[in-house]
């Protein structure tokens, strides 16, 4: 397992970067799962995000940590987002990304937000740089 594949299987919080109205940047830091090469992000269709990839499927991404050399590394991208719809494939993976940040979906706000998902995010990424100093 490389050190990229380590620190994205690690860290908890993606910043997800898409274009918005007048081409304005609209930037979510968001829960994710790395696998494949691929980010899946949970989220609800209602979200400023989504309606952002319905008119650009273009996003750009960073995970990184670290303040002081020779403590910082990071990973940042871009690539091309598609949006899962069909309900099991969501749930499906909705419990894989939520079981990172709880121990069992059977906490009040793990079922809260698996209810409140409806939509993933698949980035496939077509550059990625990894920096650390």
């Amino acid at each position: 397992m490389n050190k990229k594949y380590e620190f994205l299987s690690e860290q908890k919080i993606l910043h997800l970067a898409t274009i918005g109205k007048n081409k304005t940047p609209h930037i979510s830091p968001v829960w994710y799962r790395y696998s494949s090469k691929k980010f899946y992000i949970g989220t609800n269709t209602s979200r400023q995000k989504i309606k952002n990839i319905k008119k650009n499927s273009r996003v750009s991404f960073c995970v990184d940590v670290g303040i002081n050399a020779p403590n910082i590394y990071g990973v940042m991208g871009q690539g091309n987002a598609n949006l899962i719809l069909e309900n099991s494939k969501v749930k499906s993976i909705a419990k894989k990304i939520l079981l990172r940040y709880f121990k069992t979906l059977e906490n009040k706000s793990a079922i809260e937000l698996l209810d409140d998902t409806d939509c993933i995010i698949e980035i496939i990424p077509d550059k990625v740089t990894v920096w650390n100093y």
